[in-house]
């Protein structure tokens, strides 16, 4: 069996996501005791409605930083540690923004979370504001077992939001390689965050490894988009003022469920 389902289990995967108020070394941070209370009052919201993991990120480090600066990585550590022993029964992940896949296994190593998302694993991707983006998927695979991380699992987005293909392909393709390259599971979004994948997309995209959608998912198309793959990422359909809303994911979960 996959690592992902080995660890996740056979049902229909949600992992709800915690954005992060701006981290210490932003000028907008509340500081770090606040934050932490933030991150752990999201996961008790989400854990009540029954999701299976909680990825935390810093999505308010504006603007984003290609690499994680020394305080954001031992802030992100900290965080994550604190979700970890707070966490009654969700499997807690970390992504470090906006490309810092290192990063990500380091914290979660060290933390002993059990997962990271990386939106850069193997394509080649521009944005115009930060150029092409660099993408080592060996030598993250060799640094996860440098680190000793062999059992934290590698969740990579394949053709991500924002970004544009240096060189096109199938998505199909996009899959396989990611799979060949040590995914343990490939995630598909749509152009933006709040844009969801085709449902033809997410079934282009098994190619061997499990499935998620990572961004768009909502109470309206969740039974849609999941009747095509393994799960969902979701994030700002959960939101109201950058909380997670416990009435938001309540209808996704029940609908998930079937309640």
């Amino acid at each position: 069996m996959n690592r992902f389902r080995l660890r996740f289990g056979p049902s229909k995967v949600i992992i709800g996501m915690i954005h992060l108020p701006p981290l210490p070394g932003y000028p907008e941070s509340p500081g770090i005791e606040r934050v932490i209370r933030h991150a752990i009052g999201d996961l008790h919201t989400l854990e009540s409605a029954g999701v299976d993991g909680v990825l935390v990120e810093n999505e308010y480090d504006r603007p984003h930083r290609i690499r994680a600066e020394p305080e954001t990585i031992a802030a992100m550590t900290r965080i994550t540690r604190a979700l970890v022993q707070e966490s009654e029964s969700a499997l807690i992940g970390c992504e470090i923004l906006l490309n810092d896949p290192k990063a990500s296994l380091a914290v979660s190593e060290m933390a002993r979370a059990s997962f990271i998302r990386t939106d850069y694993f193997v394509d080649r991707m521009v944005r115009p504001e930060y150029g092409e983006f660099e993408i080592d998927p060996d030598g993250l695979i060799d640094y996860r077992i440098t680190i000793g991380a062999d059992d934290v699992l590698i969740l990579a987005d394949i053709q991500v939001k924002y970004a544009t293909m240096v060189t096109p392909r199938s998505l199909a393709k996009s899959a396989k390689i990611a799979k060949d390259r040590g995914a343990d599971a490939v995630i598909v979004t749509g152009s933006r965050s709040g844009d969801a994948p085709t449902p033809k997309a997410l079934r282009d995209a098994a190619q061997g490894l499990p499935v998620l959608v990572g961004s768009g998912l909502t109470a309206d198309n969740a039974v849609e988009l999941l009747s095509a793959c393994d799960g969902a990422i979701v994030g700002t359909s959960l939101m109201t003022n950058g909380c997670v809303d416990p009435e938001k994911i309540g209808r996704i979960m029940s609908l998930v469920r079937g309640e």
